[in-house]
């Protein structure tokens, strides 16, 4: 009942921001000022709330690795798994969004002197590592314990990309004051309701898919168990 009631909810925020960011939610730039098509601001309504959703999946997985290390329970290790393939997939797209984003503002899909987009990449490619090193490793333990490392050591790029924009900002604007690079203006109270919607919409998402991924590895971890127990 209760995963009905989130993926209901899910499939209900999505539809309502969808429709809201396309023909309600307002451009709180000048459209002569713009740098390409005004209208292209409103992928903005999507690209931030997938790039948080990107960075909350990623600290999921910082604990979970944590508590596994702690419990040696496998249950954290299925939580750091599924926390980390959401991630990677959110990663992704925040990277297709700010990068269509960036054709229309400063002509190009990738600037490379721009610090955030670089660290956002080095973020994707450390959670992709991770991911490759659980396809590499077959005993289980060492599996979920080398996994666990990694995952707590790869975190510390979350932050750095976070923070990044506030420590040297060249075209990536700062969203959330305060600035002090300059490198951008903060969020105006009329896009803010819109956007929190928006927040809400991904964040239940990546609560869905998280929870249906645990779900599917749990079953794989079942079965998996039933072969070994039948093999002896």
């Amino acid at each position: 009942m209760r995963k009905k009631l989130l993926f209901g909810l899910t499939a209900a925020f999505i539809l309502i921001s969808v429709y809201l960011v396309l023909f309600i939610a307002p451009i709180p730039i000048d459209p002569g000022q713009a740098a390409g098509d005004a209208n292209n601001f409103k992928i903005f309504y999507f690209h931030l709330p997938i790039a948080i959703s990107a960075y909350l999946s990623f600290a999921i997985v910082f604990v979970a690795s944590i508590l596994y290390l702690r419990s040696k329970q496998q249950k954290w290790d299925i939580i750091a798994l599924s926390a980390a393939e959401i991630g990677v997939m959110f990663a992704v797209l925040t990277l297709l969004t700010g990068s269509i984003w960036g054709k229309s503002a400063w002509n190009a899909y990738w600037a490379s002197w721009d610090v955030r987009l670089n660290t956002s990449l080095v973020l994707l490619l450390i959670y992709l590592a991770y991911l490759m090193v659980r396809q590499a490793v077959e005993e289980p333990e060492k599996r979920a314990r080398l996994s666990a490392v990694m995952g707590i050591v790869g975190f510390i790029s979350v932050p750095i990309s976070f923070l990044s924009v506030r420590f040297y900002a060249r075209l990536h604007p700062c969203v959330v004051p305060p600035c002090p690079s300059g490198g951008g203006g903060g969020i105006g109270l009329e896009v803010l309701p819109f956007l929190l919607i928006n927040f809400a919409a991904f964040f239940l998402l990546a609560a869905s898919l998280m929870l249906m991924r645990i779900e599917n590895e749990k079953m794989k971890e079942n079965i998996n168990e039933l072969k070994r127990a039948k093999n002896l």
